[in-house]
């Protein structure tokens, strides 16, 4: 896929209504104790001549999610005007990523996670060869996943593993590196869905 009909694809996918509005972790069984913290994540789409997600690994002294995939990104703060602006805060702080050099074009539908997050995915266009400073105390790499593989309706694969007692079933993206699993492998699963149409 050009960088061309990309962004004009990830235009489109940003224009269509949030069905459905949220989307709801597999391993949340029944109701969650307490309302779920809202959060944000940058889903960062690089426009260069090889099109790509970017993706961080977290550092492994984190207290929550340590050692992780994600896309940068976390609480919304209350001094955060929205969603978007608590993304672009994020991406900031993680991966000094300039807010100005994020083209923000729209969000995808929440997902609630089992830890008690209610993520929401905002949809940011960047242009190629733009440098990243990993903060050494949040982000321990920053990486790129090639379109070529969200496009790939077979690249993603389920797998089983026990937690806490419960075997969960969940999603993972393939990389030579890094383990992709989670909510950030389960918004990928949402957007190669809508990129794939």
């Amino acid at each position: 896929m050009t960088p061309e009909t990309l962004r004009a694809r990830m235009m489109q996918i940003a224009g269509e209504p949030l069905v459905p509005p949220v989307v709801y972790g597999e391993e949340i069984i029944g109701e969650l104790e307490k309302p779920p913290v809202p959060a944000a994540v940058l889903v960062p789409v690089i426009l260069g001549p090889r099109p790509s997600i970017l993706l961080t690994k977290r550092t492994s002294h984190l207290k929550k999610h340590a050692g992780q995939v994600s896309f940068p990104g976390g609480r919304i703060d209350k001094e955060d005007l929205s969603p978007e602006a608590a993304a672009l805060r994020e991406a900031e702080e993680e991966v000094a990523l300039d807010p100005g050099r994020v083209e923000v074009i729209g969000r995808m539908s929440d997902y609630v996670t089992g830890t008690g997050y209610r993520i929401t995915p905002i949809l940011g266009l960047l242009p190629p060869d733009l440098t990243y400073r990993p903060s050494p105390h949040e982000v321990e790499f920053v990486f790129e996943l090639p379109i070529s593989v969200v496009l790939d309706p077979d690249a993603p694969q389920r797998q089983k593993r026990e937690v806490s007692g419960r075997s969960r079933d969940f999603w993972v993206w393939p990389h030579p590196e890094h383990f992709i699993w989670g909510a950030t492998a389960a918004i990928l699963v949402h957007l190669a869905k809508k990129l794939r149409g």
